[in-house]
């Protein structure tokens, strides 16, 4: 069987190879050049952003000037669902997830290294050294009777064939490289639930200050609507003459303060709802109504005893800290693994002709095993392995930070959690207070007993503590589910 190839630019006259006639070796010269200009044009216009976007088929994050994004609508949401489109959407779940990605193909990498190697090859020679003419014309099996080995004459050769080659032992690094990649994985995965314990740990944090933005917002206009009306009692009574200009102006003192709380609370309120739509990976204006009567109960152990036990069993920092401690106890075998020889099995078929006319009557083979065994390496692999160790030697020192601060974390969530209710209670109570002495007040002022000041003391008073109890409640919410977080209950959800 015979096969024919070759390059059009070379030919045969007389029995002998001729150079590359030189108006051809212009042109392809030109055609080569021509070539490379286009394509690095294209390679160019390949690393631009947009079209980095566009072909893989995303939408940019980035919108084009003068083109605000649209609005997104999501109607009343409550908080679970919430969750769930944080879960979804939020740029760190999809860093999170590529990463998890990254680690599946380095583990389909590293069980690639069991498969044998098969590669495809061909070449061109031309020369008079006698060492390549003797080995082409004897792998052609047209080597010329009588042959001058001091001066064979010149040669040509093409040659075409497959080499396969598989991998006997080297130390067990494939080994090492498979479990090293899966650990990596596991890494990965844990990497991708503490996101997410952290992230749901935000997003109820972010609900309930739009939750107490909004009653800040309903406790500032019910300010507003009563300091109105005595303003206007106030100058009925100043047109009668039963009333002193003072008394209006501390009104109008007092109603401006008033209404300036009111609009620091309606922007305090879209501030939160665009942090919470930032969260929800949603454009910051993104438009949607709150279901206030939702809410996330997680059932926490009493106190920070049980707590820490629990906390310890489920963070996903801690376990990824202990299987970084592993994969690094790997690194240190690998590095050891260099100490020892490496085989590695090749079979090489192949077939050489001066003309390209390649026959498989004239095919060549050969096959062997080859053994290495670095002798001396000027002290790399003793280097490498003290490296290994000090990496070790840190991930152990990490996988004890990492328990002292989850240790931490956890004290400090149960210690606000305390201080939130016991706040919460205190609030409480200064709300009826508070309600009680403006209402005797308010009586007094209605029956001239007290100034109009005393009344605005007492107002001011009532709608600082009910705020202060708002804020106690809420806080008590986003105390709990900070709690959720430092046990790491919420890493087990997802946003499917």
């Amino acid at each position: 069987m015979t096969w024919l190839f070759k390059p059009f630019f070379l030919f045969r006259s007389g029995g002998a190879a001729s150079p590359v006639r030189p108006l051809l070796a212009a042109g392809l010269i030109a055609l080569l050049a021509f070539s490379a200009g286009c394509a690095r044009s294209q390679w160019e216009n390949r690393y631009d952003y947009d079209n980095i976007v566009s072909r893989i088929n995303i939408q940019s994050p980035a919108p084009e000037q003068n083109t605000p994004p649209a609005a997104k609508d999501l109607g009343k949401i409550t908080l679970a669902e919430a969750i769930k489109t944080a879960l979804e959407n939020n740029p760190d779940t999809d860093m999170a997830l590529a990463r998890i990605r990254q680690s599946e193909a380095m583990i389909d990498q590293a069980k690639a290294a069991y498969w044998p190697v098969l590669s495809l090859y061909g070449s061109y020679s031309q020369g008079d050294a006698p060492s390549g003419y003797l080995f082409s014309t004897i792998d052609q099996r047209l080597l010329p009777p009588n042959t001058n080995f001091n001066d064979p004459g010149w040669f040509e050769n093409y040659e075409i064939g497959a080499k396969v080659g598989v991998n006997l032992f080297n130390g067990g690094r494939d080994w090492l490289n498979r479990h090293m990649a899966e650990t990596g994985l596991a890494i990965s995965q844990l990497d991708s639930r503490a996101i997410n314990n952290g992230l749901v740990s935000s997003v109820i944090s972010a609900w309930y200050d739009c939750l107490a933005a909004g009653d800040f917002i309903e406790i500032a206009k019910e300010s507003v609507s009563t300091v109105e009306a005595e303003l206007r009692l106030m100058q009925v009574r100043y047109d009668a003459g039963g009333a002193l200009k003072s008394d209006v102006l501390s009104l109008d003192v007092r109603l401006a303060q008033a209404r300036e709380e009111l609009v620091r609370a309606q922007s305090n309120r879209s501030l939160a709802l665009a942090a919470l739509a930032n969260l929800m990976g949603l454009n910051p204006d993104a438009q949607f109504e709150l279901d206030a009567q939702t809410a996330v109960n997680p059932d926490l152990p009493p106190d920070y005893s049980a707590g820490s036990i629990l906390a310890l069993a489920k963070r996903p920092e801690l376990k990824q800290a202990r299987l970084a401690v592993i994969k690094s106890a790997m690194g240190v075998d690998m590095a050891k693994s260099h100490y020892l020889p490496t085989a590695d099995a090749q079979l090489k078929y192949y077939m050489d002709d001066p003309d390209a006319s390649f026959d498989s009557d004239r095919d060549n083979w050969t096959a062997g095993v080859i053994i290495n065994w670095n002798a001396f390496t000027g002290g790399r692999t003793s280097s490498a392995i003290r490296k290994a160790k000090n990496v070790q030697d840190e991930m152990l020192a990490a996988d004890r930070k990492a328990a002292q601060n989850v240790l931490l974390d956890v004290k400090t969530a149960y210690l606000n959690l305390d201080s939130a209710r016991a706040r919460n209670v205190v609030a409480a109570a200064a709300v009826e207070q508070a309600r009680e002495s403006l209402r005797l007040v308010k009586k007094q002022y209605e029956g001239g007993s007290v100034t109009v000041t005393r009344y605005l003391d007492a107002e001011l008073a009532f709608n600082s503590a009910r705020i202060r109890s708002s804020s106690a409640v809420f806080d008590r919410e986003k105390a709990a589910a900070s709690v959720g977080r430092a046990l790491g209950l919420w890493a087990s959800l997802e946003g499917e």
